[in-house]
């Protein structure tokens, strides 16, 4: 997924959890994490960061992985820099990590992936989205999240089944993520409808004047525009493209589903944007979200802490199934993960490249909230192939 210019982001880090010094024991699963505690990743590491150590204080509590394995997190700054990221990645896999979790983009991941595929170990992002991840690191990297191309299937199909035919997208050629329009593109024109215009921006872009300019001018004119710009670009976008009176629908990504698009007031109103759960009446993530507010006194405020509990839900059934903590035998373990039960939805790792079988929903802003639009798996002839 995700990065921005690097700014410090310092909020959050006060009272985090899992920074024990205390020396795991041979039977301990070592999850080492080099994420983002600061800068521009740290708007989705942090609440990962949050929902690992529920996870992990409840298995913990209940005596570790089928009363056997407990499990000890290892953190690390990699302050959003890829080089960092790969310095943190190797003390942690040097220190003994069975597994390591890298930041919430594909770029930092790559290179503290590949440390992980030569050392053997089960490398996992918090929330990158890019499906082309771990085709550039190895069989040994997973992602956490729905794949872009998989998001942009579900929206692109909505977009069509809303009667939109003239669309407009506005990438980033900056980082992996920030492409996916690209896919959107690919599935809407599959779909029947046209792209009649698109548009590059520069990350930490604040004058997006030239892009509205010509939105306001195309012949015929869009009816929707798609983005994967997140903050702080995608505030700024929205906040000039209707101030220069353009109606048209917008349909944004995951990278918006934070408290600053609630925020932004009537000019966010109606954005749509794909995730990867909606706490539904009945629904898993609902249970989450009360458990977490039990836990914490506080509502949970982006769906990033539960994608966090995921992840640790996904090892402790690998463990489980591989009876061990070792390395390999976890890996292993996973590559063989079918259905199983997250806080948003069930995740399966059998049978794919590393990208994980789950739902999306689509969700609307209302009224400074979330409403359901929908949450659906895609079509899986409609998805396109990633791209390197």
């Amino acid at each position: 997924m995700k990065r921005v210019p690097v700014h410090i982001l310092a909020a959050g880090l006060a009272g985090l959890v899992g920074l024990s010094s205390v020396p795991a024991l041979a039977d301990d699963l070592v999850v080492g994490a080099a994420i983002s505690l600061t800068g521009g990743l740290a708007y989705a590491d942090v609440p990962a960061q949050k929902g690992m150590q529920l996870a992990i204080d409840e298995i913990n509590a209940a005596g570790g992985i089928g009363g056997k394995y407990k499990i000890e997190l290892k953190l690390k700054d990699s302050r959003s820099d890829p080089a960092q990221t790969s310095v943190a990645a190797q003390e942690l896999i040097d220190d003994g990590a069975s597994v390591l979790v890298t930041p919430c983009d594909a770029d930092p991941s790559i290179g503290a992936g590949q440390m992980a595929q030569a050392a053997g170990v089960a490398a996992f992002s918090t929330c990158a989205s890019s499906p082309s991840l771990p085709l550039a690191v190895g069989d040994h990297m997973f992602t956490n999240f729905p794949g872009d191309n998989v998001q942009t299937t579900v929206s692109a199909k909505y977009a069509i089944d809303s009667g939109y035919k003239n669309a407009y997208i506005l990438l980033s050629p900056d980082t992996a993520y920030t492409t996916l329009p690209n896919y959107f593109k690919t599935v809407f024109e599959k779909l029947g409808g046209k792209v009649v215009g698109e548009d590059n921006y520069s990350m930490g872009q604040q004058d997006f004047s030239a892009q509205v300019t010509k939105i306001k001018s195309l012949s015929p004119a869009a009816d929707v525009i798609m983005t994967g710009a997140y903050e702080p670009d995608f505030p700024a976008f929205i906040k000039q493209l209707r101030a220069a009176g353009i109606t048209a629908p917008v349909i944004g990504s995951d990278g918006i589903d934070s408290p600053t698009t609630f925020a932004l007031g009537d000019v966010a109103e109606g954005v749509v944007f794909s995730t990867a759960g909606f706490a539904a009446p009945g629904s898993s993530l609902e249970a989450f979200n009360n458990k977490y507010k039990a836990a914490t006194g506080s509502d949970p405020d982006t769906i990033y802490i539960a994608i966090g509990y995921d992840l640790i839900k996904v090892l402790e059934a690998a463990v489980l199934k591989a009876d061990s903590v070792d390395r390999e035998k976890v890996w292993a373990a996973v590559r063989e993960l079918e259905n199983v039960q997250g806080a948003t939805s069930t995740i399966t790792y059998k049978g794919t490249d590393g990208v994980p079988l789950r739902q999306v929903a689509l969700v609307k802003v209302v009224k400074g909230n979330r409403e359901l639009v929908l949450q659906e798996a895609p079509d899986p002839a409609l998805v396109p192939a990633p791209k390197l």
